[in-house]
């Protein structure tokens, strides 16, 4: 089969984590003698700031070789040539951070073709700002993917019924997988952007204070950190190092004895069930994880998976057993990496959505109501 994947971005993952899962999904389509050709904006943020980091131009062109035989397409909206894109495509997928008007043109192209028209949803806005869902026009589309059942419950009140699909996000275990070899040379790696006030005095209560409190070394990663809290934590001991680029991240892991799981605020509130993709890669790479409050409302991860904290306190508690109880932490990071291994690989996830496009038998026959029509129609 022929997959075309509109996405944000494919060889750039600054500040753009569904890169991870992109390449992961594809590499495991390409193992399957399937062709893969991914298609995102030439003027796109995320490989923009990439591009402007030091290193990013190599660190790019890294990515865009990280899964042998996918076509990496870069375009401009007003002059992209769909009808090219979509020759003898059998099954096309469209991120929900493209533009709407790239994803109603995919949609025109579908009443008319003969391919699987797939949106794919991995953001909290659908719940946090669900007006925002009326500017894609999906009608023409056969399924919505979604990256929690909390979620599909969204696309369900607003009419997609069995057409809207627990799709969640998984390690591509290619990549993130356990390296022995690799000597510790830290405590703690947190590999994670500051952001824009999601999860501000969160990190303070579970990451920043307990590494305080508890006396231990600590790498941190990521962009988007103000100027004064660089100051701060630099003063503090911690080593900050920037940007880096999710291929590199084993590596990194591998290097630290623990690492933590400081999810958004709108997850936790409103999209109960949905980890953080870094939750499944840092599992996959055998490294304890230790976790302040979310609810795993699907019970995706079993007991004793990672170890869980609701305070400050039990993160320093968590920090000290796993520092000063070497076969303690390789319990944890072995029922962390048995987790992954059993349900939450990009193979798994494979296997999940040929069974999806399997089940399309007569896909976009009777087109669904519009999405402001199901909205009207739910609140009735």
């Amino acid at each position: 089969m022929r997959f075309v994947l509109f996405y944000h971005s494919f060889v750039s993952c600054w500040n753009h984590g569904n890169a991870h899962f992109l390449r992961g999904m594809a590499r495991a389509l390409v193992s399957r003698g399937h062709s893969v050709a991914t298609y995102e904006p030439i003027d796109g943020w995320s490989r923009q700031n990439a591009l402007l980091e030091e290193g990013g131009a190599q660190a790019v062109a890294e990515c865009a070789r990280l899964v042998p035989g996918v076509e990496v397409h870069f375009y401009r909206p007003e002059t992209l040539d769909l009808d090219r894109a979509l020759d003898h495509a059998d099954v096309v997928v469209a991120h929900e951070w493209n533009d709407p008007a790239l994803i109603a043109r995919l949609g025109a192209r579908r009443r008319g073709g003969h391919f699987v028209l797939l949106f794919h949803d991995t953001h909290h806005r659908a719940v946090s700002a669900p007006e925002e869902l009326d500017r894609f026009e999906l009608d023409a589309f056969d399924a919505v993917l979604v990256f929690g059942e909390v979620l599909r419950e969204v696309y369900l009140r607003r009419g997609w019924g069995r057409r809207a699909v627990t799709w969640h996000e998984a390690a591509d275990a290619a990549l993130f997988r356990p390296r022995p070899s690799i000597e510790k040379g830290t405590d703690l790696i947190w590999i994670g952007n500051w952001g824009d006030g999601e999860r501000d005095a969160e990190l303070q209560r579970f990451l920043i204070e307990p590494v305080l409190t508890a006396g231990l070394a600590a790498q941190l990663h990521g962009v988007r950190y103000p100027v004064a809290v660089q100051d701060k934590l630099r003063a503090d001991g911690f080593s900050l190092g920037g940007w880096l680029p999710n291929h590199r991240a084993p590596a990194a892991f591998a290097a630290a004895r623990f690492t933590i799981h400081v999810p958004r605020r709108p997850y936790v509130a409103a999209l109960p069930g949905i980890p953080t993709i870094r939750v499944f890669e840092a599992l996959a790479c055998g490294i304890p994880l230790i976790s302040a409050p979310w609810t795993d409302a699907e019970n995706l991860f079993p007991a004793g998976s990672y170890l869980k904290a609701r305070d400050g306190a039990e993160v320093v508690a968590a920090m000290r057993a796993l520092v000063l109880d070497p076969s303690f932490a390789e319990e944890v990071s072995g029922a962390g990496l048995a987790a992954i291994e059993a349900r939450h690989t990009c193979e798994h996830r494979a296997d999940e959505l040929m069974a999806v496009i399997a089940g399309l038998t007569t896909p976009a026959r009777v087109p669904a109501a519009s999405p402001i029509q199901a909205h009207h129609g739910a609140a009735q």
